[in-house]
C-alpha cells in the first residue's frame, strides 16, 4: 500500500555522521509512525527509531540514544535518520518501516517496508 525509498547509505570511518532519508508515496495519509530498523549480517532486525505524525513524538533505541535523531518534512512526505557519533557496531542494513495504527517498535507492527540501505562503518 505505502510506498517506501531509503537513500543515503554508505562507508563512514567512526566517529563520522551519516543522514538517511526514506520518501513516502501512496496513501501517506494513513501513516500513523515511520520507524528506522536495521539488520547485521548474521543477526535479527532491531528497532533503531520511531517518528509518531500525530503529535511529532520520537523514542529511540537505547543503543542509539543521544547520537541519533529522527525528523520529519511532511511536505515532502520524507522522514531522516541522521546518525552521529558513528560506531563500527552500527553497521547494518537501514530499513524504514510504516505502520497504520500504532507506533512501530517491532517487525510485527510494520505494515510497509523500505528496500533497505547499506550503511558501513569503520574502525
Amino acid at each position: 500500500q505505502v510506498q517506501l525509498v531509503e537513500s543515503g547509505g554508505g562507508l563512514v570511518q567512526a566517529g563520522g555522521s551519516l543522514r538517511l532519508s526514506c520518501a513516502a508515496s501512496g496513501p501517506t495519509f494513513s501513516i500513523y509512525s515511520i520507524s528506522w530498523f536495521r539488520q547485521a549480517p548474521g543477526k535479527e532486525r532491531e528497532f533503531v527509531a520511531v517518528f509518531s505524525w500525530t503529535g511529532g513524538s520520537t523514542y529511540y533505541a537505547d543503543s542509539v540514544k543521544g547520537r541519533f535523531i529522527i525528523s520529519r518534512d511532511n511536505a515532502k512526505k520524507t522522514v531522516y535518520l541522521q546518525m552521529n557519533s558513528l560506531k563500527p557496531e552500527d553497521t547494518a542494513v537501514y530499513y524504514c518501516a510504516a505502520a497504520r495504527f500504532r507506533v512501530a517498535t517491532r517487525e510485527a507492527d510494520v505494515g510497509s517496508w523500505g528496500q533497505g540501505t547499506q550503511v558501513t562503518v569503520s574502525s
